[in-house]
């Protein structure tokens, strides 16, 4: 089962990561995408930390997707646990 559409947190500096949520059924799964995964897939050098939010939304559905697989996958870190997408999650 893919996970829905959850909601955006916004992007921390200190772990330099955008928070995002995704749904599973009633249940939030805290999800992150690092920035640098973000720059990656935009082949950029790097994006003002106030673009974060722009390049997440026009990044989402890939970024869903990938969150989506790692859930499925049973790859949760932290804790409370959740789903951590970095650079190495997108290449395929």
């Amino acid at each position: 089962m893919m996970l829905e559409r959850g909601s955006i947190r916004g992007f921390e500096h200190r772990r330099m990561v955008m928070l995002f949520s995704m749904m599973d059924g009633e249940n939030e799964v805290c999800c992150a995408v690092s920035n640098r995964a973000m720059d990656e897939m935009e082949h950029v050098a790097w994006t003002a930390d106030d673009q974060r939010e722009k390049q997440f939304l026009r990044l989402r559905d890939r970024i869903e997707l990938h969150a989506s697989r790692k859930f499925q996958a049973g790859a949760f870190e932290g804790q409370p646990p959740g789903i951590v997408l970095r650079t190495i999650d997108f290449r395929e």
